[in-house]
């Protein structure tokens, strides 16, 4: 494993699309084989450069959801209205294309497995959650991360199936699920699965950040204990 890596220590390399799933009308995920690759940690994330032919670039970063023992580089990213590069990888990118990445990059947001944590996140925000289950699953790890994750619908929720299946606690808010009815995730709901954490992980939008930082306050979370990932309309 090796330590977190910070935005200074990184370098652009290229990416070859390796596989390509658009899921819905929103998510396309991504594989992609870098030429150089360096070991991440379940929870950094990447950039991703676009270049024309005039020289304009265009760039963004996007989750890591790939455990690190992947020889592939896993991405799940959302069309937004608009988005600039977003859209590129949603309508126009096809296996084989060559990317601009620049990767692995930060060290705040990240989990190892050394510590007992509860995970919040709310539509593409369980993308590096799911880094973290996968990371989990594969070392045996499971019994030290509790995830919860947050959607409008099943349909909406990236990795949505394998989430339940490893055991991720899943909250709908326009749909019922099973026998639990459509609503966010209630104090007492989140209380048992964060008795006990050392530490917290939030990721989603901005509105979804400030509710799932509360939610985790009122059950009893230390502030100092909570990392927040938040991410906003930007393509």
């Amino acid at each position: 494993m090796t330590s977190a890596t910070s935005v200074h220590d990184t370098a652009w390399t290229s990416g070859r699309v390796d596989e390509v799933e658009r899921v819905g009308d929103h998510l396309v995920r991504l594989r992609l084989e870098l030429a150089e690759r360096s070991e991440h940690l379940p929870g950094q994330h990447c950039v991703v450069r676009l270049r024309a032919e005039d020289g304009y670039t265009a760039q963004r970063s996007y989750s890591i959801a790939s455990d690190p023992a992947d020889p592939l580089l896993e991405l799940m990213v959302e069309c937004l209205p608009g988005g600039e590069v977003s859209g590129f990888l949603h309508d126009e990118v096809r296996a084989g294309d060559v990317l601009e990445v620049r990767s692995p990059i930060g060290g705040w947001f990240t989990w190892a497995g050394d510590t007992t944590a509860i995970c919040v996140g709310g539509g593409t925000g369980v993308v590096p959650l799911v880094s973290m289950q996968r990371h989990a699953a594969r070392l045996g790890l499971a019994d030290r991360l509790r995830i919860v994750a947050v959607a409008r619908t099943f349909a909406a929720l990236p990795y949505a199936g394998e989430l339940l299946a490893g055991g991720a606690f899943v909250a709908l808010t326009r749909e019922n699920l099973g026998d639990r009815v459509a609503h966010p995730p209630y104090p007492d709901e989140i209380e048992r699965l964060a008795a006990g954490v050392e530490r917290a992980y939030v990721c989603g939008s901005v509105g979804f950040a400030s509710f799932a930082t509360r939610l985790l306050g009122e059950v009893g979370v230390r502030s100092d204990a909570i990392r927040v990932e938040q991410f906003g309309a930007t393509g």
